[in-house]
């Protein structure tokens, strides 16, 4: 043996640890670009054309595969490295050889065969997956025989622990893994907020109902056909609104939905006589919908019927609220404004950091508003989650804590609470 690396040159020695130290980086560098890069960006790109991004999709698809090899590529070498430098150092400096061939091994790997390429690799993960991916195949490809042993036999020691291989289940639903690296990138400055609440808005849909963005009864804008039609014309004139229901004898009676324009056009067919006006005739019928309908449901109904406005009704057939195609949109772009709405002062931020809050504010928009993220299961407006926590109606002066804010009941009318001061507890005791 001392003979055989009395032969050797230095130079030779060295040109073989530093290729062995490569393969180590580049096995290393290659297993953090392929299981950090972004699976929908590489899906994105074949779909494209992209044949490298194929191959990534390829090896991410046998994902222990590819560990495995890299693994076992990465420990061959490493392996080799350090038992032909320990024997080169071991020829020429005796028994100490080997000491020093443990440290000088332990630094080079470290730096240059582990931390290197693998910061180089998680800095551009998609980029670095995409150079490397097709000399990884062929790696996996080489070592796939022996991979897929190991593979067997670590599924057989793990067996008797209930670890099973191969399921790729995952805690988190697709929804949460969508709406969490949405977060993730808008908290890393890669998302702005409204563009993360319009993703946010899109992932909730399908979880929401008619009920939860509703028009409540208390709120509705309606016209009593009892009226004469002068009176009417006045009223249609007046509103903020192009729809409008009809109720005749109660309120609860909704006969009809009135459209300005058509209350319009049939105004002009009488030559601007108000009192000729058949104000039921011109009228629509009402369309009502369960209060339970999904949003996903009905903005498909609104697209089939061809028709924005609709009135919620609960199990007993009683009219609830009303929702139209905008209250939808609504939940995925946020509030749409034209010139003709009525403004909106239910959220006013105070000096202190605490929000003055109407108690028909919903919590969605005072979340979307203040960035917060108060949770909506339970109630659907601002008051109504102060009632459901503190599990009873409560009287003007009261304070409640809790999902970390602090809130304070300002005025109530008769069970509705009308007004309230919220306070995030960070804020308060910064303030004080």
């Amino acid at each position: 043996m001392e003979s055989l690396h009395a032969d050797i040159s230095p130079w030779i020695a060295l040109a073989i640890v530093i290729f062995c130290l490569g393969l180590s980086a580049f096995f290393s560098g290659a297993e953090t670009a392929l299981t950090a890069a972004s699976r929908a960006r590489m899906h994105a790109l074949e779909s494209g054309g992209d044949r490298r991004a194929k191959t990534v999709n390829k090896l991410l698809r046998m994902r222990e595969r590819l560990i495995g090899a890299m693994l076992i590529g990465n420990n061959i070498v490493n392996i080799g490295a350090s038992a032909f430098t320990t024997s080169v150092l071991v020829a020429i400096f005796g028994a100490e050889g080997v000491i020093y061939a443990t440290v000088v091994m332990s630094i080079l790997v470290i730096i240059f065969a582990e931390v290197m390429p693998k910061t180089a690799a998680i800095n551009a993960p998609d980029r670095m997956a995409l150079l490397m991916a097709r000399p990884v195949a062929v790696v996996v490809a080489l070592l796939g025989p022996v991979t897929m042993t190991i593979e067997a036999i670590v599924r057989l020691l793990l067996r008797p622990f209930g670890i099973k291989i191969g399921e790729n289940q995952s805690v988190l639903s697709a929804q949460e893994e969508l709406r969490g690296t949405v977060d993730l990138l808008h908290r890393e400055g890669g998302v702005e907020r409204e563009a993360r609440n319009m993703i946010g808005g899109l992932i909730d849909l399908g979880e929401l109902e008619v009920s939860d963005v509703m028009v409540h009864r208390i709120r509705m804008r309606t016209i009593c056909a009892d009226q004469e039609p002068q009176a009417i014309v006045r009223e249609v004139l007046a509103s903020p609104y192009t729809r409008l229901p009809l109720w005749s004898e109660t309120p609860d009676n909704i006969i009809g939905i009135l459209h300005a324009k058509d209350l319009l056009r049939a105004l002009d067919g009488v030559k601007g006589d108000a009192s000729k006006l058949d104000v039921r005739g011109v009228a629509t019928d009402p369309w009502f919908v369960p209060d339970t309908t999904s949003l996903p449901d009905q903005l498909r109904a609104f697209l089939s019927r061809k028709s924005h406005f609709a009135l919620v009704v609960d199990e007993y057939g009683e009219v609830m609220g009303l929702v139209t195609l905008e209250d939808i949109l609504e939940e995925i772009v946020g509030d749409i404004k034209d010139e003709h709405d009525v403004a909106v002062t239910g959220v006013r931020p105070q000096a202190d950091g605490s929000v003055n809050v109407d108690g028909s504010v919903p919590v969605r928009d005072l979340n979307r508003a203040m960035d917060w993220s108060l949770p909506d299961e339970e109630a659907t407006t601002i008051a109504g989650l102060v009632i459901h926590e503190a599990r009873a109606i409560p009287d003007p002066g009261q304070v409640f804590t809790f999902y970390g804010y602090r809130f304070q009941v300002m005025r109530k009318a008769k069970n509705r609470i009308t007004a309230l001061k919220i306070t995030p507890l960070g804020r308060r005791r910064a303030a004080e």
